[in-house]
């Protein structure tokens, strides 16, 4: 059976991430997002899987490449042009993918699934597409019911007894929701619905196709069902999901590594004198990582491979990507460092190496400048007061 993932997106939200890597290759405890939707394709008899790419589409081509080594295989529509010998991504819509794939070659020819490439779902799909069949629908969106207080931060669909569509509320206010169902971004199509989307254009799928489907009258549907879903379009979505990983919230994600204390998960050679630090699970501490005497993590937490702690140092609530060093003294508590960016849970980021703090936070492969000792200590001492 043959499914679409989208991944053509900038990740504008999960920035700075999404600068260097793409949003399906963000790693969810060193395995990318995109990895644990193949593994539920192939659960369900998706074995053949088309992926539109643009931003950053050689890195998601090299690390997938056919999908051999998935279980599946593996095609890329990629959506840019090569300017002054660069890849540009254009990404053409999430709709406007599906219709250049088709019209380059008809792939889609009977009922196929669409996901969007940055969330974490454990959801029986074929169950799914046996409902969508039932239905006769053309389209079918699995919807997701959430507490009313909380749908203002999502898209609300609205449905008749039936389940067949209505109408749509973008990030409602609770006071003029009209449901508690929200669209989740997985789809089920069947191949006429190449027939709604123009051609050679920027086209949506949420933004323009559903609406015209509803303006037309066709069979369109929601399916409310009950599954973990973990979305990861934001920073603070991410952060999220990496503590609900860690404290066992998410249980379609297994915590890589050993166990080598309770709560305590470590990949391979990781340098530390355990009755020298203070770890406090849960925490995951990636391979080859150094964690020098005096240092202090308190989970959840996750540092990643190949980082450099230094004595004094504490990690709280945070995570932290490979090969970060954090210099004597520096408090992470809520953040996330990815590279040279140091980002609170609300996405806020600060530029270390702008704002000459890089000598605090740094990349481990770097030789560590050898700046005044007093000075360092003072800045340190003044970044933990503002914390």
């Amino acid at each position: 059976m043959k499914a679409m993932i989208l991944a053509a997106g900038k990740g504008t939200r999960v920035r700075p991430i999404t600068h260097t890597i793409p949003k399906p290759l963000i790693p969810i405890l060193q395995k990318p997002v995109m990895e644990f939707l193949l593994e539920l394709l192939r659960k369900h008899g998706f074995d053949q899987i088309m992926v539109n790419v643009s931003h950053l589409a050689e890195e998601i081509e090299s690390y997938f490449r056919d999908g051999q080594r998935f279980g599946v295989q593996i095609a890329y529509s990629f959506e840019g042009k090569i300017v002054d010998g660069d890849l540009v991504g254009e990404a053409l819509g999430s709709a406007g993918g599906l219709r250049r794939i088709q019209d380059f070659n008809p792939f889609f020819d009977d009922t196929f699934i669409v996901l969007c490439g940055d969330a974490l779902i454990d959801l029986d799909l074929t169950a799914a597409v046996k409902c969508h069949k039932e239905k006769g629908a053309i389209a079918t969106i699995i919807t997701k019911s959430v507490p009313k207080e909380v749908v203002s931060s999502y898209g609300v669909v609205v449905t008749d007894e039936e389940g067949r569509i209505k109408a749509f509320q973008e990030k409602p206010s609770v006071d003029e929701a009209l449901s508690t169902k929200i669209n989740t971004g997985i789809y089920i199509f069947e191949p006429e619905i190449i027939n709604y989307i123009p051609p050679n254009q920027k086209y949506d799928i949420g933004g323009e196709l559903f609406p015209r489907l509803v303006e037309k009258g066709a069979p369109f549907y929601a399916v409310n069902m009950d599954f973990e879903w973990v979305d990861i379009g934001k920073v603070p979505d991410y952060w999220h999901a990496i503590r609900g990983v860690l404290q066992r919230e998410i249980k379609n994600v297994q915590i890589p590594g050993i166990e080598v204390k309770p709560g305590i998960y470590t990949g391979l050679n990781v340098a530390v004198n355990w009755d020298k630090v203070n770890i406090q699970g849960p925490v995951y501490i990636g391979g080859m990582t150094h964690i020098e005497d005096g240092a202090t993590i308190i989970g959840p937490s996750m540092i990643g491979p190949n980082c450099w702690i230094c004595s004094g140092a504490t990690v709280d609530n945070s995570v932290i990507f490979e090969y970060s060093r954090l210099g004597p003294g520096v408090r992470l508590v809520d953040k996330l460092v990815f590279g040279r960016y140091c980002v609170d849970k609300t996405g806020a980021a600060i530029d270390v190496q702008a704002a000459a703090l890089d000598w605090l936070i740094t990349d481990s492969r770097q030789s560590f400048p050898h700046e005044d000792q007093v000075q360092q200590k003072a800045i340190a001492e003044l970044l933990n007061q503002d914390r």
